[in-house]
């Protein structure tokens, strides 16, 4: 019988990466849930309030998440209940189910970590749960996957000085991030402006002076013609609103669109706490950032030509076919083939 793997999604982001890694195992039995928690109390206030709606668990980015599976034709088991598994794809290490460890399980880097803060040095210090420091900054860094799958050597470095094995992370380049120039052919109308990424801090419950931000990105413009992209996850009609009050009345807003195009066409980008700043550094634009751009310089997802989907894959049939427990397996063993190929390559001096 095909080996059961079960991917958990969360944004439309996280959901699509994880998508492409299923199309690269049409041998296996693949299902997908959104992120969930096994906690009575949790789920009460995910399911019958609204005070969490900004988060990835909620019902919001849930029914988002499973609309687009429907739309591909894929099974969902929202908080595995209807098969057991023999492998678990996460997107966030920072809330497994203890049901939901006995098996095997390999973690996917989905985008850039947030700032690791006091809040997060506290949390970690005291083994706290990583979801209390209400953000993404430990996201990586809990060791409690199997594998790691990180999106460059930058990421490893990091993610081992957080706390994870090195021994369990494999750099496999991040799907969505990994072929960056392809997004230079596209037919996004408009070229040469300075382009604004925002962030949805407000809605996840951290602090942002939005309309100082926007003078800001009016200053590094300097009259030059101004767009803003607005996060998904944002409330659309305070963001606009505020941009109207502080902005050019001739700044473009977009609600939604591809944001990759939009700064494959930019000649500068400023962001806040934003993957897509990847996209900027990728592609030698000028970039802003809240995070020091040397770090971000070294972190920058590798560049693969799109193929981490199927690097990632691959792991996970390796791991599905090996026979001993958790610790005998090496993920950073290279296949017998593909080693032959690189040494001869070397050999050659054409790698």
């Amino acid at each position: 019988m095909k080996k059961k793997v079960l991917f958990i999604t969360g944004s439309l982001n996280q959901t699509s990466q994880m998508h492409q890694i299923a199309n690269e195992l049409p041998d296996m039995d693949c299902w997908f849930s959104q992120l969930f928690t096994d906690w009575s109390f949790g789920n009460f206030l995910l399911h019958r309030t609204t005070i969490f709606n900004g988060i990835i668990m909620s019902d919001k980015f849930r029914l988002k998440s499973e609309a687009y599976l429907r739309q591909h034709g894929l099974q969902i088991d929202y908080q595995a209940k209807l098969n057991t598994y023999d492998l678990v794809v996460y997107c966030s290490d920072m809330l497994i189910p203890a049901r939901m460890r006995k098996g095997k399980t390999l973690w996917v880097q989905e985008g850039m970590v947030d700032k690791y803060n006091i809040l997060s040095k506290i949390v970690k210090a005291l083994k706290l749960p990583p979801s209390l420091c209400g953000n993404t900054s430990l996201n990586g860094s809990s060791n409690v996957c199997d594998i790691y799958c990180a999106a460059s050597q930058g990421y490893k470095q990091y993610f081992t000085e957080k706390g994870t094995d090195a021994r369990k992370i494999v750099v496999t380049g991040m799907p969505n991030y990994d072929d960056i120039e392809q997004f230079l052919d596209n037919d996004f109308p408009y070229r040469d402006y300075v382009m604004v990424a925002t962030t949805d801090m407000r809605e996840t419950f951290r602090f942002e002076n939005r309309p100082a931000f926007i003078r800001e990105a009016v200053e590094i413009a300097n009259g030059r013609p101004l767009l803003f992209k607005l996060h998904p996850n944002e409330n659309f009609e305070r963001a606009e609103l505020e941009i109207r009050q502080h902005a050019p009345e001739s700044t473009m807003v977009y609600r939604s669109g591809n944001t990759n195009h939009m700064i494959a066409n930019c000649c500068e980008l400023i962001t806040q706490y934003s993957t897509v700043v990847y996209t900027g550094i990728a592609l030698g634009k000028k970039v802003h950032s809240w995070f020091d751009l040397e770090q971000l310089e070294r972190l920058c997802p590798e560049q693969n030509g799109g193929t981490s989907a199927k690097s990632i894959a691959g792991l996970c049939r390796r791991y599905l076919k090996h026979k001993g427990d958790k610790a005998s397996f090496n993920p950073q063993m290279i296949p017998v083939q593909k080693k032959a190929i690189r040494e001869y390559a070397e050999i050659l001096n054409i790698r």
